[in-house]
């Protein structure tokens, strides 16, 4: 008989007891409603599960919706309206586009695209790990203006490159002797996300909508152009994206530091790789018609109505990666990770917008507002309270768009009250609202792939996340505000 593997039992417990707790002992604050403090229950608990690792991840987000669903919070009374509710994330295009990005990865590794890459990226960098952190860092800061979709950026073209390369100096997950290095290099891979999706209004989805909301907070006062942003986020973006790979390199350290004869030894591995192969050909072809919807270059060049979903387009290329044979169904079928991501993603995203819908969100910002403001701070802490208080709140989102949609605006309107520059305090929360994505495993869309990858640990990314948060909210907040003061933006 098959041995069966039970719950931990103490983790387990004490995410219920959170959430008995919450739901039953804490009395719900005026202005929410029991539904979205119940909901607040059950999502604090999931995270809980999960920190304990009560249950496999996936496991937990099948708990999770279940009882969302049997709960009824969502939609009280109503059980299939709430059932509806609680399958709700399965339809969100992002978790597909995620799910997607980890299934055409897998056409980089069964053709060796993935591993010619690796090895050329190591012949011209390959002397230091560290070089290899930045050339990774150089490769995404490069792409980012042009690919507006950072999961697509981050998950779906510059992983599979680190990947290759852990995979070409041996460090495999779970590999006891090299394994660190591909920790490192797949922490430093997901950091530089973050960041170059802070540098460009067109490198991440949701800036366009802050842009809108700083026109509007101010009543068109603040219009912030593409090249003003840009170069507000130049100076702070670059001691960042320099500084990043040490600091990881500080926490967690890779086995293998110097690599004097590893251009030699990839560019070996290339000349006994040959001329490019029909599949690799095929997928190369295809990650470079990704890159161009991704980027948005036939509505660039067609006009609007050619625009892309990158969700569509990840269709798009697995579809013919699928019907040229370059990858089996049986490819997809095995891809365990893309499968397991797609289902805990989901049960978190629907919860947390579901916080969002039901009110608690905006409560939430509006009374955080309020409370500062009574505290009769100098506009500067109280600014600077505000912005941790926004970043920090990201613990509570699967989403940057989600988060952006229901605290932006709150919290712009609470700063300006408080007597905060516009522009000072438009560009750190817009700054903001892309580098809060290093502190979970779910902040964002690509956190998932990378982390589904399986070299980082729930503890490590975590940890990692926080001090990162901590070092680019420093960088950017001191050098960022001589820096548009230099500039004349306040």
């Amino acid at each position: 008989m098959d041995r069966l593997t039970p719950v931990r039992p103490w983790p387990a417990l004490l995410a219920v007891a959170i959430t008995l707790i919450i739901w039953f002992a804490v009395p719900t604050p005026a202005g929410v409603t029991p539904e979205a403090w119940h909901l607040l229950a059950l999502f604090i608990g999931t995270i809980a599960a999960i920190i304990g690792k009560a249950m496999p991840i996936g496991a937990i987000a099948i708990v999770a919706i279940m009882l969302v669903a049997m709960t009824g919070v969502t939609n009280p009374g109503k059980p299939a309206a709430a059932l509806n509710d609680a399958l709700s994330g399965f339809s969100n295009s992002l978790i597909w586009l995620i799910g997607l990005s980890i299934m055409l990865s897998q056409s980089l590794l069964k053709t060796g695209l993935g591993a010619r890459i690796g090895y050329g990226f190591i012949a011209l960098f390959g002397k230091k790990t560290l070089g290899i952190a930045w050339a990774l860092t150089l490769a995404e800061t490069l792409i980012a203006p042009v690919t507006p979709s950072n999961t697509a950026r981050g998950g779906g073209i510059i992983h599979p490159v680190m990947r290759a390369i852990a995979d070409s100096l041996g460090s495999q997950p779970g590999n006891s002797e090299n394994g660190s290095t591909g920790r490192y290099l797949a922490l430093v891979n997901y950091n530089i996300n973050p960041i170059s999706s802070a540098m460009f209004i067109t490198a991440t989805a949701p800036n366009p909508l802050i842009v809108s909301f700083l026109l509007k907070g101010t009543n068109g006062v603040l219009e912030m152009t593409w090249g003003m942003w840009a170069i507000a986020a130049l100076l702070p973006a670059a001691v960042s994206l320099v500084v990043m790979p040490v600091v990881i390199w500080w926490l967690y350290p890779p086995a293998i530091v110097e690599t004097p004869n590893a251009p030699q030894f990839a560019r070996g591995k290339l000349d006994e790789l040959g001329p490019l192969s029909l599949a690799e050909k095929i997928t190369l072809g295809v990650f470079a018609l990704l890159l161009c919807l991704w980027a948005g270059v036939p509505a660039f060049v067609m006009g609007g109505g050619w625009a892309v979903n990158p969700t569509s387009a990840a269709l798009i290329g697995l579809s013919i990666l699928l019907l040229t044979g370059v990858l089996h169904w049986d490819d997809i079928l095995k891809c365990r990770g893309a499968w397991d991501t797609i289902v805990w993603f989901a049960a978190l995203v629907m919860m947390a917008e579901f916080l969002s819908k039901l009110g608690l969100v905006s409560w939430l910002a509006t009374s955080v507002g309020n409370t500062i403001d009574h505290l009769g701070l100098h506009w500067s802490v109280a600014t600077l309270l505000l912005i941790l208080l926004y970043v920090y709140s990201h613990y509570f989102f699967a989403s940057t768009t989600a988060h952006i949609t229901a605290m932006f605006a709150a919290f712009f309107a609470a700063g300006l009250a408080l007597g905060a520059p516009p522009a000072l305090l438009g560009l750190m929360l817009g700054f903001s609202s892309s580098l809060m994505m290093s502190l979970t495993h779910y902040g964002t869309g690509t956190a998932p792939i990378i982390f589904g990858s399986g070299y980082v640990t729930l503890a490590e990314w975590w940890k990692t996340g926080l001090v990162m948060s901590v070092v680019n909210l420093l960088i950017w907040g001191a050098t960022g505000a001589v820096w548009w003061r230099w500039l004349g933006y306040w």
